[in-house]
């Protein structure tokens, strides 16, 4: 690709984000919604001005550091107060995990016709909630605390797991894993050996940021920041293939709980770089959708992807939440919102070229069902997200802030209480 192609390519996609991100801005639509029309419109699906392969393998570098940028500020902004909301979010981490994938399995290739192995790469794929979706759409419709919390922290956590694991399944398909042994192993090590180095890394940060003179400018601390962070994700992965993902929220979560003077401002760069990398990562991934993946598909890609959000979904949440104080309204809510972000979508474009160099039958099957995955939850649940809310009564009223959604508060929002008050 000439280096003009390469400037035009970045020109289109980003300008196409920052005119989604108007229009939502005057309009009052899900910006991410939007910012998925943009991509589909410049890609393959419409005029066919973008092209994300012609990056090469310069995409999944990209995209990883793009995408480990936004995991970082997730896990700097992390916050579960209350035992009852860690509560809430480990049960539903860990019965959607189990009750996700084997449904995912089951419904990709009965519904959709992929082979069992295909299949379980997709049910890993497609097993977590995406935190580029999930935090813009809390923070549009002002979703009440606590239901944001537990909510963002579910898509934080099993994005990096759902990425590795599909990733170890697809080794095993490949046949560089030989045994469920080794899946587990490997599933362990990338997660465990993540959070270690991003937790070294984030106290390393942190020391950093709280040795700085109070002098310099916010800007040499954001400077730091990032070198780090991407230096963090670069190790990681050559270390440790995809365990960049847990390391860069391990990270965030321990520099997120430092003593540091200008926290507040860098925590606001940071957030600002992460919604710029979500306005470019969004349309150059739409861009790769293609409708003759989509095409084949037919009713049984619906079919299965409607099961996977009208079933599996409420089913696991309802599961999860026996026996805590949650009431039916928020129970109704955390099991209908579980929109795929961009985390599912790059890792459905690498992995689908990897299985068709390898000549695996169901590749472009694969790709064109998460996407389609992708663009009916994104869709459907973005679209509706804000008037189910306003119908339920979950958004927080105009002038609170953060404390006015605890538990002690006298607003007519009901919050998950804590055992012990």
């Amino acid at each position: 690709m000439t280096p003009e192609r390469l400037g035009l390519l970045w020109g289109i996609t980003v300008f196409a984000g920052a005119g989604a991100r108007i229009l939502s801005a005057l309009s009052g639509l899900p910006g991410v919604v939007l910012l998925l029309l943009s991509g589909l419109l410049i890609g393959r699906s419409g005029l066919g001005l973008v092209e994300p392969l012609d990056l090469g393998q310069g995409l999944e570098t990209i995209v990883g550091l793009l995408v480990s940028l936004v995991l970082f500020d997730g896990g700097l902004n992390l916050r579960l107060p209350g035992d009852t909301i860690k509560s809430t979010v480990l049960r539903i981490l860990l019965i959607r995990l189990v009750i996700s994938l084997a449904a995912g399995l089951l419904a990709a290739h009965w519904l959709a016709g992929l082979g069992w192995s295909v299949a379980a790469v997709y049910s890993a794929i497609v097993l977590a909630t995406g935190p580029t979706v999930v935090t813009p759409l809390v923070q549009q419709i002002r979703l009440a605390s606590p239901l944001g919390d537990v909510l963002e922290a579910e898509g934080l956590v099993l994005e990096p797991v759902g990425a590795v694991l599909a990733l170890l399944l697809l080794e095993l398909l490949l046949g560089d894993l030989h045994g469920w042994r080794e899946v587990a192993f490997g599933l362990l090590a990338r997660l465990g050996g993540g959070v270690l180095m991003g937790a070294a890394a984030g106290w390393l940060l942190s020391e950093g940021l709280r040795r700085l003179k109070p002098d310099p400018s916010v800007g040499l601390r954001l400077q730091l920041t990032l070198g780090v962070l991407f230096l963090l994700y670069a190790v990681c992965e050559w270390l440790l293939p995809e365990s960049g993902l847990p390391a860069s929220v391990a990270a965030g979560v321990v520099v997120g709980r430092r003593p540091v003077t200008q926290s507040d401002q860098l925590d606001e760069l940071i957030r600002e770089l992460a919604r710029l990398a979500i306005t470019m990562l969004f349309p150059l991934l739409a861009a790769d959708v293609s409708w003759g993946e989509l095409s084949p598909l037919g009713w049984g890609g619906v079919s299965c992807v409607l099961v996977l959000m009208l079933v599996v979904r409420p089913v696991a949440v309802s599961l999860a939440t026996i026996g805590l104080p949650l009431d039916f309204r928020q129970r109704l809510f955390l099991g209908w919102l579980a929109p795929r972000g961009i985390v599912t979508a790059a890792v459905a474009s690498l992995f689908a070229i990897r299985l068709e160099q390898a000549g695996i039958l169901g590749a472009g099957r694969l790709q064109g069902l998460v996407f389609l995955t992708i663009l009916m939850t994104v869709g459907i649940q973005g679209l509706t997200a804000q008037p189910l809310a306003k119908a339920l009564g979950l958004i927080a009223p105009e002038d609170s802030n953060e404390d006015d959604c605890s538990e002690t508060t006298t607003q007519p929002v009901q919050v998950l209480p804590d055992p012990g008050q």
